[in-house]
């Protein structure tokens, strides 16, 4: 199993949903982990309604520090993917000996005040994340760092929006 980390600056929004849709659509091939730079402490209320109404499992989700997954006795990482939308000035923390690095910029939906605005800004997140990880497992075309890597540069870069 390929384990994945999806790192944003909260870790509270974007990064949580990367976690849960890697492990959950990784079936046992990828597994998903999530860390932020300055974590919030808490994921956000509206990632976690997300998840849950797309039917995915909430339980022990928190926000986290990058720092754990540079300690001793963590998983090994094998990809990072940082989730930060560069346009919004956020600071994107650098995970430095990674083999397998990525990134992904999205809008963070958690800023967002109006409830309407900020559940469909979640939503559109949350779709922009599975179409990529759909397309990334598609790719995949081994269990190694060399597969995963040959999948993130040619499968996922510039999506077309459905």
């Amino acid at each position: 199993m390929l384990n994945i980390l999806v790192l944003c600056t909260g870790n509270s929004a974007r990064s949580i949903l990367g976690e849960v849709l890697f492990t959950d659509l990784g079936k046992g091939r990828l597994r998903g982990f999530s860390a932020g730079s300055r974590p919030k402490g808490q994921p956000h209320p509206v990632a976690l309604k997300t998840l849950r109404a797309h039917g995915h499992d909430t339980t022990g989700l928190r926000s986290k520090s990058w720092d754990e997954f540079a300690a001793d006795g963590v998983p090994v990482i094998d990809a990072v993917i940082t989730v930060c939308d560069n346009a919004a000035a956020e600071a994107c923390p650098v995970w430095p000996g990674a083999p397998v690095k990525a990134h992904w910029g999205l809008p963070d939906p958690a800023y967002i005040e109006d409830p309407a605005e900020c559940r469909a800004a979640f939503e559109a997140t949350y779709e922009a994340l599975r179409r990529r990880i759909s397309a990334l497992l598609d790719a995949l075309d081994g269990d190694d760092r060399a597969a995963l890597d040959r999948a993130l540069r040619h499968a996922v870069p510039d999506l077309p929006a459905d």
